[in-house]
């Protein structure tokens, strides 16, 4: 068949988390991402999942302390008009920004609680134990609780819904008493806990995470939210929503809130969740009940580079041994860190800075698995050193490892996974993404393989696109070539002639410059 009459090679995807827990609180940070938007897309970024941009209970809350679904910065509520972020007209113009240049947009969704209740409502409940949600520890009495939503800044502007204490099925403080507790909430208006297999069974009924719990098996709730997001898709432009804390609320709600946005905006929208658990098989039970339209974050994977960046001499061999990704590759979001497993974060996972870059080559040059960059391995976490202010990874060349995916991993790959400190691949190009490229990576000394890369490539000359590794490597006529690696290193091969070795070394890391 003619080139010609051939399909074009996909491009090779690459989404990026636009923040880190600790993005200085100075309500410029749509305004950074804006600047940013048309760098991210010229080195290999494709899809960026933003914070979350509803109004939190204060106006320094990263958004995961929701309040209000309807209020993207634009009502004086909770302590001013704009988010952490900025305010809806500086998001808005980051969507039309991103639209310009070809950078979507993903949007962080927190549909499992609402925080800082308008006025306390009283209502019957019973605590329960913490550890097994489904264990009583006390008789039914009545709390009053923060639990009445009124939303006086916004009134009954895009929606009419307010929320009372049976639009909720838990909540963890008591005002009559001062007690912090585990409540679940009784009434004939709520059904206590979702129901089993609806939601996670970790602490036998996973429903309860934070602050006042929505109860999804009440119409009102599940109305509302529905609403809200044919709302929100009306009002940005967007490709895709992130999901927090999916083990936490109704999967069925879910999958009629993925349906309804699919129907409404027909099929290609990107659904992620984060159901954050080491348990694979939990994982894979998930995404065979939510249709596989859905993908999840490879927990394990993350946990595999943590172990073997502190063993000395792990052996890589293993190390997609037990992830998403080798079982689910269509529907694995492959990662390295983000917020909450950056340092001092609550599912904190070490990652020793030698082994980013490995991790990172792990995740991007391979055929499996949409691969999700860290904006804190980007451009660095904490610059106002809140805890430990820690520059950008892989010492500055994240960029060039994510444009080393969108020019160059294309095509079929053959694994060189013969020794345990030092593995290569080779990424044999295709017919209109000729190029192709070598890997090579160690976690001990200095590394070597032969390796072939195709008798096509015969007489080319190939160095290393990172510029860790010196020196050349000239394919042979049989189609092998030679390539090195530095100690505890890693280098990426290419035809020194390719196109787009120009672009390499351009990203500029310093956002906060401004």
């Amino acid at each position: 068949m003619a080139d010609s009459e051939q399909k074009p090679t996909p491009e090779n995807m690459t989404m990026m988390q636009a923040f880190e827990w600790y993005v200085p609180d100075d309500k410029k940070h749509w305004k950074r991402l804006y600047d940013q938007a048309a760098q991210l897309k010229a080195t290999g970024v494709d899809n960026i999942w933003i914070p979350p941009g509803c109004k939190a209970s204060s106006p320094s809350g990263n958004g995961y302390d929701i309040y209000d679904l309807y209020d993207l910065g634009e009502f004086d509520q909770k302590g001013g008009k704009g988010t952490k972020w900025g305010t809806k007209e500086e998001l808005l113009a980051l969507a039309s920004k991103a639209n310009e240049v070809g950078l979507g947009i993903y949007w962080d969704a927190v549909l499992n609680h609402k925080a800082a209740a308008d006025h306390k409502e009283r209502c019957e409940a019973q605590e329960v134990d913490e550890n097994d949600r489904t264990k009583t520890v006390s008789d039914p009495y009545e709390i009053n609780a923060w639990l009445g939503f009124d939303f006086p800044g916004r009134g009954d502007k895009y929606s009419e819904q307010k929320y009372h204490w049976y639009h909720f099925s838990g909540t963890d403080y008591n005002a009559d008493n001062n007690k912090t507790a585990i409540y679940k909430i009784l009434g004939d208006k709520t059904k206590g806990w979702a129901q089993s297999g609806d939601v996670d069974s970790e602490k036998g009924n996973y429903d309860y995470l934070m602050f006042a719990d929505l109860d999804y098996s009440h119409p009102e709730v599940e109305a509302d939210v529905m609403n809200w997001g044919l709302w929100l898709s009306k009002e940005i432009t967007l490709k895709g929503i992130r999901f927090d804390a999916v083990k936490h609320f109704s999967e069925d709600f879910l999958r009629k809130f993925i349906t309804s946005m699919d129907e409404t905006h027909g099929e290609g929208w990107f659904f992620v969740g984060e159901f954050w658990k080491d348990s694979l098989d939990d994982m894979s039970r998930y995404l065979e009940r939510m249709g596989k339209k859905f993908s999840l974050f490879d927990a394990p994977l993350v946990y595999n580079f943590s172990q073997m960046s502190k063993t000395e001499n792990a052996d890589l061999r293993q190390v997609f041994d037990n992830t998403l990704v080798a079982i689910e590759p269509v529907n694995a979001v492959t990662l390295v860190m983000n917020h909450d497993t950056q340092p001092h974060q609550a599912l904190e996972a070490p990652i020793e800075g030698f082994f980013k870059p490995l991790a990172y080559a792990l995740i991007l040059l391979r055929n499996s698995g949409y691969p999700c960059l860290f904006y804190g391995d980007m451009y660095g976490i904490d610059p106002a050193g809140t805890t430990q202010s820690i520059p950008p990874a892989c010492g500055g060349a994240l960029p060039n490892l994510a444009l080393a995916r969108k020019l160059y991993a294309y095509g079929e790959q053959q694994d060189y996974f013969d020794y345990a400190t030092c593995i290569g691949w080779v990424r044999l190009g295709t017919w209109d993404k000729k190029w192709g490229c070598a890997v090579v990576l160690s976690n001990a000394g200095p590394g070597e393989k032969r390796m072939w890369v195709g008798d096509m490539h015969a007489g080319e000359v190939w160095t290393d696109v990172l510029g860790w590794e010196q020196g050349e490597v000239t394919i042979g006529k049989d189609g092998f070539g030679v390539f090195t690696c530095p100690g505890v290193s890693l280098s990426v091969w290419v035809n020194k002639d390719a196109e787009g070795r120009e672009k390499f070394g351009k990203f500029d890391v310093d956002i906060y410059k401004s």
